[in-house]
């Protein structure tokens, strides 16, 4: 992330990622992963937490929302 950071980010964890999409598990993966034929380079990345832990920031996953329905929309 370049620049300020935004106020009040908030990790989630993917139980939230999955809730707040509605899409599966294996979908966010196969979303991530590059070499996945159902790889979308605008879903935000996971990061590291430690431990084997992961989440994602919320206000990206937020924005990636608005920018479907834009899409869809437009």
């Amino acid at each position: 992330m370049t620049g300020q950071p935004k106020k009040n980010i908030r990790f989630i964890r993917l139980r939230t990622v999955i809730d707040k999409t509605g899409l599966s598990r294996s979908t966010i993966y196969n979303k991530i992963k590059s070499d996945s034929k159902y790889f979308d380079p605008t879903f935000p990345n996971q990061i590291k937490l430690g431990g084997g832990a992961v989440a994602w920031i919320e206000c990206e996953v937020d924005d990636w929302m608005l920018s479907q329905i834009e899409i869809t929309r437009s």
